[in-house]
């Protein structure tokens, strides 16, 4: 799938606008998901795409970020990867707190225009990496964060077995997740509960509690 102008897309079908549970952060976001979500099938020529992430701040990732800037500790001075970034909010977050850098990965054809945007909007630098990190053991990373991925039971099964490869090699893994239904009842630590404000175009509440969890 190739965009011909991914960063006009952005700009011409999105708004900055401050994220709800975290509004020291701006980000370029779509007001309603399903126009954009036509507009990026008939961008790319394809029906049946996933919906748009990272023209959202979904409610895991919002309260991901919140815990890192309330946190500081956990990011400064190390080297971050923000595992499907979709709009790069928590990469956005992990630089705020100090973090030495970030990398934000996603394979959305739209992703790297976006996180490029939203860094510049909030005057950090991230990388980017388009590739499937699945594919190959996790980076040499001290910190990998990871909001919103239990959306599908076989991609949270991969998704969960990947970066538990990450923390058997030493590095501090932190999910955000608003209950979803393939998020682990078990096996995680508990360290922030958020209640955040989302939309129900998103969400089936207007507040969803949010967490966020450390693998041990």
């Amino acid at each position: 799938m190739t965009v011909l102008n991914p960063a006009a897309f952005i700009r011409a079908n999105t708004r900055l606008q401050s994220v709800p549970h975290a509004p020291e952060i701006s980000l370029w976001l779509a007001d309603e998901i399903t126009p954009i979500w036509r507009m990026t099938e008939e961008e790319l020529g394809e029906l049946g795409l996933p919906p748009p992430f990272w023209a959202f701040a979904w409610a895991g990732g919002q309260a991901l970020s919140r815990y890192l800037l309330d946190h500081p500790h956990e990011v400064a001075g190390k080297r971050v990867l923000d595992f499907a970034t979709g709009s790069g909010l928590v990469g956005v977050a992990a630089m705020r707190a100090g973090a030495a850098s970030v990398l934000c990965a996603d394979i959305d054809p739209f992703c790297q225009a976006a996180v490029a945007a939203n860094a510049q909007a909030n005057g950090v630098v991230l990388d980017f990496t388009p590739l499937n990190l699945l594919d190959a053991p996790p980076p040499a990373v001290d910190v990998i964060c990871a909001g919103d991925i239990c959306y599908e039971k076989p991609m949270t099964e991969a998704v969960l077995a990947w970066l538990g490869q990450a923390r058997a090699a030493g590095t501090r893994v932190l999910i955000g997740d608003p209950g979803r239904t393939y998020f682990p009842r078990s096996g995680l630590d508990f360290l922030a509960e958020y209640s955040v404000p989302t939309t129900r175009e998103l969400e089936d509440l207007e507040i969803k509690r949010s967490s966020v969890w450390a693998m041990p």
